[in-house]
C-alpha cells in the first residue's frame, strides 16, 4: 500500500486513519503489511515516513527516488526481523538467493550516504513545512476557477484537481512557454518540487499553473 497518498492513481491523499485501519486487518489476519513508500518517503508527505503519521510500522518497507536524492539510481526493502530471520540462511536450500545485477552499486550507495547525511544536519522536514504552507497559499485562488474541483496539499505535493482534463500536450506546451516543467496526470496537475527548492522558484510554478489554468 502507498500510505496517505496514491501517486500515479491521481494524486489522492487518505486520512492516516485508514492505513491505520488496514494494518490492525493485516495483523488480524496474519498477513504481511507493505509500505510503498518510494514516492512518499524521506519528507515527502511532512514526516520522515508517511507511515509515521498513521503510527505504523510496516513488515516491509519499500525506498528508492530520494534515498539518493534523485541523483543516481538505488532502492532498498526494509524488513522487521520476523520476516528478515525467515529467509536469513546459510543453507542456499533455505535462503533467499536474490542478488540483482547491479545490487549495492557504489556509486549508487554513496549518493545514498550523501543524501541521508544532508538529512541528518539539514532541517528537511522544516523545509517541506514551509513548502506545504507556501503551496497552500498560492495555489488556493485555483479553486475560484471554473475548471477546477478541488486543490489539496499534503507536505510537498501540491494537486489541483480538474473536473476534466483538457488538451493535456496543450496543457503542457503552455507551461513550457513559461519556462517551467509540469506534467498534467489523469485529471490533476501537481508539483512535487525538490525540498530544497527557493521560495521564488516555487512561486514561479504555483503562479505557472493559476495563469494556465486560468487562461
Amino acid at each position: 500500500i502507498e500510505p496517505l497518498v496514491q501517486g500515479a492513481g491521481g494524486m489522492r491523499f487518505y486520512d492516516p486513519c485508514v492505513l491505520g485501519s488496514v494494518a490492525r486487518l493485516a495483523r488480524a489476519h496474519g498477513l504481511l503489511l507493505i509500505a510503498d513508500e518510494i514516492f512518499t518517503g524521506f519528507g515527502r508527505t511532512g514526516s520522515l515516513f508517511a507511515c509515521e503519521q498513521a503510527g505504523v510500522v510496516p513488515d516491509i518497507m519499500a525506498l528508492s527516488k530520494a534515498l539518493t536524492g534523485g541523483i543516481a539510481p538505488l532502492s532498498a526493502c526494509l524488513a522487521r526481523a520476523h520476516v528478515f530471520d525467515a529467509f536469513f540462511d546459510d543453507d542456499p536450500e533455505k535462503a533467499l538467493m536474490h542478488g540483482p545485477t547491479y545490487m549495492a552499486h557504489a556509486l549508487g550507495c554513496a549518493a545514498a550516504n550523501a543524501s541521508l547525511d544532508l538529512f541528518a544536519r539539514e532541517d528537511r522536514l522544516a523545509q517541506v513545512a514551509a513548502i506545504a504552507r507556501q503551496m497552500a497559499e498560492e495555489l488556493a485562488p485555483c479553486r475560484d476557477l471554473p475548471l477546477v474541483r478541488d486543490v489539496r496539499v499534503m507536505g510537498a505535493i501540491g494537486v489541483v484537481e480538474l473536473e476534466r482534463m483538457p488538451d493535456p500536450e496543450a496543457l503542457r506546451t503552455a507551461f513550457v512557454a513559461r519556462g517551467v516543467w509540469i506534467r498534467p496526470l489523469g485529471r490533476v496537475v501537481y508539483l512535487t518540487p525538490s525540498l530544497t527548492i527557493a521560495r521564488d522558484e516555487l512561486t514561479l510554478l504555483t503562479g505557472a499553473i493559476r495563469d494556465v489554468l486560468g487562461g
